[in-house]
């Protein structure tokens, strides 16, 4: 893991006092989040083509401001602020590549809230959008493996990250990491799959 075991129990420590309505503890928690949120993001964008616009900084700020909003989330610890920002960070990038989409057909073009220049690719974007449906679809199948994917891939969590977030072992995860990977590929090759 890329966080100091004390910063990972000071995280958990501030997010439940953040919970329990101390602003204070927001204070302290935002500069945690916020470096931790960019390795995820950096991670994620490290498979992205030279020169490409969509910036993690540009995706981090955006799932930093999702993430704060949402005071009604009862956080429980750390791995379940980052499998939520995993969701966040999904939700961000599959919205933009719509978003970028529906305006190369000529579309309107909806308004994101991330930074002007931050767009993706076409082809990115139906990658990301191929993605994300045939992972919608591993989730009616198998529910863990679509998460094991979902935090690694838009989450850009480790193994170990993941089987914390989880709560299953790390030789678990990478079982279903390499069966749902096997799955997708069928998946998004058009070929029919019977089971998961």
């Amino acid at each position: 893991m890329a966080s100091a075991s004390g910063d990972s129990h000071e995280i958990t420590r501030l997010l439940v006092a953040w919970r329990n309505g101390d602003q204070q503890a927001l204070e302290k928690l935002t500069p945690l989040v916020y470096r931790e949120l960019r390795r995820l993001a950096r991670h994620y964008m490290s498979g992205e083509r030279p020169g490409h616009t969509l910036q993690a900084t540009a995706l981090v700020n955006e799932a930093y401001l999702r993430l704060i909003d949402t005071t009604a989330i009862p956080w429980q610890n750390r791995a379940h602020f980052f499998a939520v920002s995993a969701q966040v960070m999904r939700r961000i990038l599959v919205d933009l590549a719509r978003s970028r989409r529906r305006y190369k057909r000529g579309g309107e073009q909806h308004a994101v809230s991330l930074e002007e220049a931050a767009a993706v690719s076409t082809a990115k974007s139906a990658d990301i959008i191929a993605v994300d449906e045939a992972l919608n679809r591993l989730a009616k199948i198998d529910l863990r493996k679509a998460a094991i994917v979902e935090l690694r891939f838009f989450g850009g969590l480790s193994v170990q990250e993941t089987a914390t977030v989880l709560k299953v072992s790390t030789s678990t995860v990478l079982q279903g990491w390499k069966l749902a990977k096997m799955w997708l590929l069928r998946d998004l090759r058009g070929e029919t799959i019977n089971d998961s």
